[in-house]
């Protein structure tokens, strides 16, 4: 196993502050850009029902590297994402899992499974396994330590095969819509049911 070094300290919308966030300039609660050290920059958009984040990754020159789009709970937590090229392939499919038990770590990430969206792996029982796993432990405070890296592909580390892919920041550090845009919870689908 190896920790990597380059995504050690994740964190999953957290509700850190825009000054935690360097290069971070929220346009509204419905779009974001990040702008990082070298140049390249990550624009974040969401839907009106804050069900799901797109994640634009382009390079210095404009050059889109990666889209990653996240669905969410209810809550705001990320179920799943799928990341695709900048040509639009997919090439991994990621799903969360959450401490459900009471306690310091209660609804707190756990675990981040990566699958090889091109490539289905399946264990003896026909089951899809996954090419990576992150497990998250945290101290006595709640607060994340790093992620335990583990890589299912022979020959190949965490770092060769993606780094994780939850979110390490709020993108939107907490701004909401107004609540005219948002749905509407006693809505019910057409038809009435």
């Amino acid at each position: 196993m190896k920790i990597p070094t380059l995504f050690a300290a994740v964190v999953l919308l957290a509700g850190s502050a825009l000054a935690d966030v360097p290069g971070l300039e929220v346009k509204g609660p419905y779009a974001s850009v990040k702008t990082n050290k070298d140049g390249s920059r990550e624009f974040f958009s969401r839907t009106r029902d804050m069900r799901t984040i797109t994640k634009q990754t382009k390079s210095a020159d404009g050059t889109l590297r990666l889209t990653t789009v996240y669905r969410l709970s209810k809550q705001g937590n990320p179920l799943t994402c799928d990341i695709f090229d900048g040509k639009g392939t997919r090439l991994f499919k990621s799903r969360y899992g959450y401490d459900p038990k009471p306690g310091l770590t209660f609804g707190k990430l756990v675990e981040e499974q990566m699958f090889d969206a091109r490539v289905k792996r399946v264990n003896a029982d026909r089951q899809e396994i996954p090419v990576r796993r992150f497990l998250y432990t945290y101290d006595a405070q709640g607060n994340r330590n790093a992620p335990i890296a583990i890589t299912l592909v022979p020959g190949k580390d965490a770092d060769d095969l993606y780094g994780p892919s939850a979110l390490e920041f709020d993108p939107f550090d907490g701004q909401q819509p107004p609540a005219s845009n948002r749905v509407n919870p006693r809505a019910k689908p057409l038809g009435g049911q």
